[in-house]
């Protein structure tokens, strides 16, 4: 039996908010060596020699302290490989549609919240 369409293919991008973003660029551009872009951050292309193949999802308990000595809440982006058939399985499941937008330059995308409260974009990358 094929596999049905409407899965996360991976992640699209981590997102963080900070008093000071231009700061905080600055900092991952000189200490990390990432390459910041004009549009505020940085793309990292899977194809780079040496970088993994695979990227990990894991839940913490609430008790973890792995995260330490964080406090900070944050967004993930989920790339996925059909928005409609994503869409379907959300309404199935009765999870509010934040947002959707399909006219955005990058693709497709859709917002929810998990039942934590955390808020997850879905994009479904521009074809081509």
């Amino acid at each position: 039996m094929a596999e049905q369409p409407g899965h996360v293919t991976g992640i699209g991008g981590v997102f963080v908010k900070t008093k000071d973003p231009k700061a905080l660029a600055q900092w991952y551009r000189e200490v990390l060596g990432l390459e910041v872009k004009p549009w505020g951050g940085a793309a990292l292309p899977f194809d780079t020699p040496g970088h993994p193949p695979k990227v990990s999802w894991t839940a913490f308990p609430d008790s973890s302290d792995y995260l330490n000595p964080s406090t900070r809440e944050f967004m993930i982006n989920f790339a996925v490989d059909d928005m409609d058939a994503i869409v379907a399985r959300l309404t199935a499941h009765r999870v509010p549609i934040l947002k959707r937008d399909d006219e955005d330059p990058f693709g497709r995308f859709a917002w929810i919240q998990d039942p934590d409260g955390t808020k997850i974009e879905l994009w479904q990358p521009k074809k081509g």
